[in-house]
């Protein structure tokens, strides 16, 4: 299963990708974009998630535009460099947390904001900064939160799905805490198997000082897709006693799919503001076996 994309993932989809066309040459060539985008949704199978479409995107902007795959590559450099200029002084307001485990969940579900895709034009450092401030205001429901931490002290392996990078250096954070709380813990991060939009991959977990095996997912989906993940990723998940999912794309993905899996992420889009009647921005943390 997969939360399928409808008519209001549909018109946000056009909409943020004719803006750019637009913005990226002549009238003629956004029409001729515009066309095959449209074709692309009527090939796509009905229940395809919006995340599955990024590769297919891709494919269209490199056509028409000659832009590389990695076209958000400067936004990702900004964003570790911008969160690893900050870390030791969040890592201390972590450390003086009264629950330092639940301090290290609030920081990285903060970090869930640096998403230059689904907040399309969006994002300010400037914001994110004053964010910050009150990163451990953040609120999620407990009995979630209780159940992650009672299935994190009974599982021995936690797969960790990465999302966005410069929240990758966030997670690391997190998932240090983890550890700290929870010795016995074999934590494995798993990033994008490439390019794909600004989330984080091999690359980006070597710059955020990632302290654990990484793998990647053998795609560039910006989910989890479970039908077009590498070998490793798959034998990762099947293993792994606690899921850690970060990120909208992989709730998109993932969804139904039956495994332990947590998800952590802020509600960005329409669509995630209709299924859950929340505002933007507002953080979540849900367990798979309770949706």
């Amino acid at each position: 299963m997969s939360i399928a994309i409808n008519a209001t993932c549909y018109l946000c989809h056009m909409k943020k990708h004719l803006e750019t066309a637009m913005g990226l040459g002549d009238e003629e060539t956004a029409t001729a974009f515009a066309r095959e985008l449209m074709q692309m949704y009527l090939e796509v199978p009905a229940d395809t998630s919006s995340p599955e479409l990024v590769p297919l995107v891709n494919q269209l902007y490199r056509k028409y535009y000659g832009l590389e795959e990695d076209r958000f590559r400067e936004e990702k450099e900004a964003s570790n460099r911008f969160v690893l200029e900050r870390l030791d002084a969040i890592a201390a307001r972590i450390a003086a947390a009264p629950d330092r485990v639940y301090a290290g969940l609030q920081f990285a579900l903060l970090g869930n904001y640096i998403d230059f895709s689904a907040l399309h034009g969006e994002v300010s450092f400037e914001k994110l900064d004053q964010m910050l401030d009150s990163a451990q205001q953040i609120q999620v429901e407990q009995a979630d939160y209780a159940a992650l931490c009672r299935d994190l002290e009974q599982g021995k392996k936690l797969l960790y799905l990465t999302d966005n990078a410069g929240e990758i250096c966030f997670d690391r954070l997190f998932a240090q805490e983890l550890i700290r709380a929870y010795p016995h813990l074999q934590i494995t991060f798993c990033v994008r198997g490439g390019p794909s939009q600004n989330d984080a991959t091999r690359e980006d977990a070597i710059l955020a000082g990632i302290p654990f095996p990484v793998i990647d997912n053998g795609n560039t989906v910006a989910g989890t897709a479970l039908n077009q993940l590498s070998l490793e990723a798959k034998a990762a998940l099947e293993e792994a006693d606690v899921i850690l999912a970060k990120g909208q794309g992989n709730i998109e993905t993932m969804y139904g799919c039956g495994y332990n899996v947590y998800y952590a992420f802020l509600v960005k889009c329409l669509r995630f503001q209709e299924i859950f009647q929340l505002p933007q921005l507002t953080p979540m943390l849900l367990r798979e076996k309770n949706l």
